[in-house]
């Protein structure tokens, strides 16, 4: 069985960032989308039996620290605080979806809240993987001024896993912002050292990336919202014209 660390930036649940199928549009300010959740279900389903698999969710659908810091002028400290509630939030919504088509589920949480998560505990999180549980991490790494994406690198460390994937809304790395920048060019492969010296930063998080360098963590970026994308980076297939999905930081 493949341990692998799933990492999904929270914008892939607010309609204003999904590209499905026939949607339709609808107010930019809604943040949970029934049909943008109960695809990522179905991803997340076509590997689950295959996989001990741990979901480490984002925020940024809901709130992200620094446009709070930003837009409002509020402090650092509780920005991110803000940003951690705001994963748990995702969490709870995430794990309905998946518990509905029968997958068994643990939410654990790096800040405490016993109503609602299990204390984030390494032993235990692993005893839940071994029995075939989906373990969802939120509350980031519990401590203010770290991002999601270094959530994902340490949790990815603390068991072991062979590599962190994290679904997003764009293909993978890209020189510049692909949404600002349409023409940017787009990497593939690149390594950890590459991308901190070359002052990437758009889609990972630098400190993160930092991270994986230290501890040789693997990060692919791809793009969840392709159906059978994840079950084809999982696997290490190719897409149907032959190519590699996504970009590799190694």
């Amino acid at each position: 069985m493949k341990r692998i660390v799933l990492k999904l930036t929270g914008e892939v649940f607010s309609r204003r960032d999904v590209r499905l199928e026939s949607m339709e549009k609808a107010d930019t300010n809604q943040i949970f989308v029934s049909r943008a959740l109960s695809f990522l279900a179905e991803e997340i389903s076509s590997i689950q039996k295959n996989a001990e698999l741990a979901l480490v969710l984002g925020g940024g659908n809901i709130a992200r620290g620094r446009a709070l810091v930003e837009r409002l002028g509020m402090r650092p400290r509780s920005a991110d605080y803000i940003g951690m509630a705001a994963t748990l939030i995702n969490g709870l919504c995430l794990q309905d979806f998946l518990e509905q088509r029968g997958i068994e589920t643990r939410l654990m949480s790096a800040i405490e809240v016993k109503t609602l998560a299990e204390p984030h505990i390494i032993r235990r999180a692993e005893r839940h993987l071994r029995k075939g549980r989906v373990v969802i991490f939120v509350g980031g790494t519990g401590n203010p001024g770290f991002s999601t994406d270094m959530a994902a690198v340490l949790r990815a460390s603390d068991l072991n896993a062979e590599k962190v994937l994290k679904g997003t809304k764009v293909r993978g790395i890209f020189e510049k912002d692909p949404q600002d920048y349409p023409d940017a060019p787009f990497i593939p492969l690149i390594t950890h050292r590459q991308f901190l010296e070359r002052g990437l930063s758009v889609i990972v998080d630098r400190p993160a990336v930092a991270k994986a360098e230290e501890i040789s963590m693997p990060i692919v970026v791809f793009d969840i919202f392709q159906r059978g994308n994840l079950s084809k980076v999982f696997e290490g297939k190719m897409d149907e014209s032959g190519k590699q999905i996504g970009s590799l930081i190694f």
